[in-house]
């Protein structure tokens, strides 16, 4: 049974946060420890963010916006993929090949879905 309780969906949104904050602390080339110097937390505090485990302060999503460059709305976006167009294809023609023996059900997927 799918435990659907108010813990469980914050627990979630705290994870799909910090993940959303690790990419783009991440795209930025900046390392923890940095991003914690500048916005004022220590580092392990800031990874507790990234796991999912701990919960921003107003003052600190502030900072982290303000630090990588990103609005709360980037951040919240939790529909989000950050993979680009080309990563996706290359993705999808890897699966191809590994799978050949698959192509005909992956082309009626798409086909059915694209339609």
């Amino acid at each position: 049974m799918e435990n659907t309780g108010k813990g469980y969906y914050m627990a979630n949104f705290k994870k799909l946060l910090g993940k959303k904050i690790k990419y783009y602390r991440e795209k930025k080339g900046i390392t923890q420890e940095k991003l914690a110097e500048k916005i004022d937390i220590n580092s392990r505090s800031l990874s507790f963010i990234e796991c999912g485990t701990n919960f921003v302060t107003a003052d600190t999503l502030e900072k982290i916006c303000k630090n990588l460059e990103v609005s709360p709305k980037q951040l919240f976006d939790f529909d989000f993929n950050p993979k680009s167009n080309q990563e996706i294809k290359d993705e999808l023609n890897q699966l191809i090949n590994t799978n050949p023996e698959k192509l005909n059900d992956i082309y009626n997927i798409l086909k059915g879905f694209l339609g």
